[in-house]
Formats: structure tokens, sequence, C-alpha cells
């Protein structure tokens, strides 16, 4: 497998509060993007706090590779880090009230697995598909799956950047977790709303399978920009294919 990651914090922000990084072994690799809760104090301590976290127990991990044992190891690992920066914005007073949005995939060469807390996506593609597998903690996510809202609405509604669930905003918080073999889809892209509230679905697809691999990530950061930028925007995308380019951060 191959992967790149990268970073940009926008035209408009003055602090990126997104963070992103992969953590890779000789059997499985850990994608990560954080998205600090904007308009809240420490957004960008939230978001680095929860990648340092999931570095710390990845690196500690000891066990098998097996796909169940895999599962419920990140989903309570989610949950430690989670309970970590619930505590700091509780024991200290520059952070308090911070949080942010995690989603964070393991992949080996058979099986995916991916928990999120928020509105950061996940989505799995080829060269003639791609599915979201997130689901949003959002209001507007919520209004959408109840049937109040169409999803083409969804995109352009004034409120789409509330989240109802964000990683560190209460003790206990359990993310939602997605597991599947690769299949028929052999790329797996994770990113903040900063990407995909700029690109449709269909553009993100189309970037991303008919860009050269080296330039995929600037591309796609660069759209968001030039319609406004007004947020961070953050992406890692892993190919089972070993086709993306050389790791970008």
């Amino acid at each position: 497998m191959r992967y790149l990651y990268q970073s940009d914090k926008g035209k408009i922000r003055e602090l990126n509060e997104d963070a992103v990084a992969i953590f890779s072994n000789e059997e499985a690799i850990l994608a990560i993007v954080a998205d600090g809760m904007g308009g809240h104090q420490a957004g960008d301590v939230a978001s680095q706090l929860a990648i340092d976290e999931l570095e710390k127990y990845w690196l500690a991990f000891e066990g098998t590779i097996a796909k169940d044992y895999f599962e419920k190891w990140l989903r309570e690992t989610i949950i430690k880090v989670n309970n970590t920066v619930y505590q700091k914005s509780q024991s200290d007073i520059e952070c308090k009230g911070m949080g942010t949005t995690v989603v964070a995939a393991i992949c080996t060469k058979d099986y995916l697995i991916i928990g999120h807390i928020g509105d950061s996506r996940a989505y799995l593609m080829n060269q003639s598909e791609w599915q979201q597998v997130t689901e949003d903690h959002s209001l507007v996510g919520e209004l959408v799956r109840t049937g109040q809202l169409s999803q083409e609405d969804a995109e352009v509604h004034p409120r789409r950047n509330v989240i109802l669930k964000a990683l560190g905003t209460e003790l206990n918080l359990e993310p939602d977790m997605y597991v599947t073999s690769w299949n028929e889809y052999d790329r797996l892209l994770i990113c903040s709303d900063g990407l995909s509230n700029k690109l449709t679905d269909q553009e993100l697809h189309e970037v991303i399978v008919h860009t050269n691999n080296e330039k995929i990530s600037q591309t796609l950061i660069d759209m968001a920009n030039n319609r406004g930028g007004e947020d961070n925007i953050s992406l890692a995308i892993i190919d089972q294919r070993d086709k993306v380019g050389d790791p970008t951060c």
C-alpha cells in the first residue's frame, strides 16, 4: 500500500485547527484526520492531541492483526483518546470547551477498519465508483437521515457546519465503526469538511482517479481554496494498489 496526506489552513483562517497523520508498519497503516472545533478555544490543541494519543497507542500496540481484534482495539482506543481530550479541556482553562472530529482508518492488504466521530469523512473509490462510508454527526446529516432534508439541500444549508457529536466534549463517547474488505474498491480517502464542503463527491472521485498521483492532494486543496477556502483543508489517501505518490505532509 502507498499513501499521501496533506493539510492547508485555507485562505481565511489564521490558524490551522486540522491535524492529519499516517503511521505505518510492515502489516498495517493507521491514517487519521482530526478537525478541531471551529469557533471553540484550542481547536488546534484538541486535534493534535487526538493525533498524538492515537500515535502513542499505535506504537505501543501488541497483538494480532486479526480483523475482529483490530476493530475492538480501534474502538477502545478512540474512547480512551476521547477521554484524554475531555480531561484536558476540563483541567486547562485555556482549553475549556475544545473538541475535535476524528476519522481514523486501519488499512491492511485485506481489509479496512474505520472509526469516526464528527463530520470528517471517509470514502472508498475505484476507477468507476465511490461510496461515502461514514455518516456525518451533524445537524444537516441528521436531517438527511430522517428525511427532512435532501442531500442536495444539505450541501448548501447555512447550518451545515453544526456538529452534534465531537471527540472530547463528553466522557466515553463511542465512535461509529465501519469494517470491510477492499473488494472492488482500491482507494480510501479521509478528509475534513474543509474539502468535502467545497467539492462534490463526484468531483472528489474524478480528481482522485484521473489526476497525476503526486499532484492529487495539492489539486484538491487548490480547488477548495479557489472556491473560498474559508476552512482548513486536510486529507489522506491510501491506495491498495501501490500507485499513490510518495507521502506528503
